[in-house]
């Protein structure tokens, strides 16, 4: 398996555990928060058949709420993933 020069020095790191610190601490911290935030909040477009009587239902049930429809639908897919809704 290839590595990067980064991914060596951390598998390094694990494999000694022998803690290296960076000069520039607050940059590094910052620079890996803002990749597991675009990481996290990525999206990605997809196309989904469903019946005519359910997505009416799903936009009702949004407007009724406030927000999107298709809001509405990747949070209820959000929260059965998380275990937070089961299924009828």
């Amino acid at each position: 398996m290839k590595c990067t020069d980064e991914e060596k020095e951390l598998i390094d790191y694990v494999e000694t555990q022998q803690p290296q610190s960076v000069p520039n601490v607050v940059q590094e911290i910052s620079r890996y928060q803002s990749i597991a935030h675009t990481q996290i909040t990525k999206k990605k477009a997809i196309s989904i058949r469903l019946l005519e009587d359910d997505l009416d239902g799903i936009k009702a049930r949004a407007l009724y709420e406030g927000l999107p429809y298709q809001t509405l639908i990747s949070s209820v897919i959000h929260k059965y993933l998380k275990g937070e809704l089961r299924p009828a």
